[in-house]
């Protein structure tokens, strides 16, 4: 029996790189199931495994996973009830966003820092295709960079065409396992690629007629950065489903939110319609944004509509 480290997923076979620094393919044991998991992929890049390897045919086989640190989960695109994990025992994410081709809408941005609070992820936002905005776009880009820096994120504006601001993103990756998520279409292997030339991750262009990605990453995989630590490349994501939380702990990956909250008059208090309300009374004042609580309501509501294509 050995041990090692996910490194790269298709959905049935898995790359484990060995702790003595071999790799190797493995499949998953014949009913192989996290406890109490209903995920559509229970081994996930990151995921640090122990496998039997058959010598003869230089296989293995995934036995065991260790306990996880952290992980981003999404709901499956098709099974509803099930969910699929992106990445697990990761120390940051980068989400990266457009404001055009493809748009990235403010919700389907807090859906992901939602998921990333709850399993207390710290979480960069890069404000990618910079090279493209418009003035009015441009204005926007700033308010929005504004509102995120606010509750606390790290934000960047990136062009990958330009060469702007990648040192300062490839600076923050440094020694670090990183994972990498967005729309299709935002531009992640691209800018992966400009920000570590070693690397020479597949990309394509933006289909014209729908302004959205091709998914030309089809499987999550993680690379070694040639300036230390490691990035996983995830498939472009068309939308973000919230799973495993209650309604009423909701509010608390909402740093602005929660804060606030300590001053409602009631300790269950949900910031809808209840009376005396501290967080209402943020969102008239302007303490917390109109956009952020939008996405609360309708996380709340699992109004999975509002950030879909």
């Amino acid at each position: 029996m050995k041990t090692g480290l996910v490194i790269k997923s298709t959905g049935s076979w898995y790359s484990v790189k060995l702790d003595n620094g071999n790799t190797i393919n493995c499949k998953i044991k014949g009913k192989f199931r996290i406890r109490g998991s209903r995920s559509t992929n229970p081994v996930a890049v990151g995921d640090r495994v122990r496998i039997f390897v058959d010598e003869k045919k230089q296989i293995g086989v995934i036995t065991e996973i260790f306990d996880r640190k952290n992980y981003i989960i999404r709901k499956s695109s098709k099974l509803s009830k099930y969910s699929q994990v992106i990445a697990a025992n990761v120390d940051q994410a980068f989400l990266i966003a457009t404001l055009v081709s493809p748009e990235t809408s403010n919700e389907f941005i807090d859906r992901f820092l939602v998921t990333a609070e709850a399993y207390q992820i710290p979480v960069h936002i890069i404000f990618n295709k910079i090279d493209l905005y418009s003035d009015p776009m441009l204005n926007t880009l700033k308010d929005l960079t504004s509102l995120y820096k606010k509750i606390g994120y790290t934000c960047y504006e990136t062009s990958a065409l330009k060469q702007i601001n990648l040192k300062k993103v490839g600076a923050a990756m440094k020694n670090k396992i990183n994972v990498v998520s967005g729309k299709s279409g935002v531009g992640k292997s691209t800018l992966i690629n400009a920000i570590d030339s070693n690397l020479n991750i597949k990309t394509a262009e933006i289909s014209a007629f729908h302004q959205t990605g091709k998914h030309t990453t089809t499987l999550a995989e993680m690379h070694e950065l040639v300036f230390g630590g490691y990035i996983i490349d995830t498939p472009g994501i068309k939308a973000f489903g919230i799973v495993d939380m209650q309604k009423d702990e909701i509010y608390h990956f909402f740093p602005e939110i929660f804060r606030l909250s300590k001053d409602c008059q009631y300790y269950n208090c949900l910031h809808t319609h209840e009376p005396n309300c501290a967080v209402k009374k943020g969102v008239e004042n302007g303490e917390i944004s109109t956009s952020r609580y939008k996405s609360y309501i309708n996380i709340l509501s699992d109004k999975e509509e509002k950030y879909r294509y």
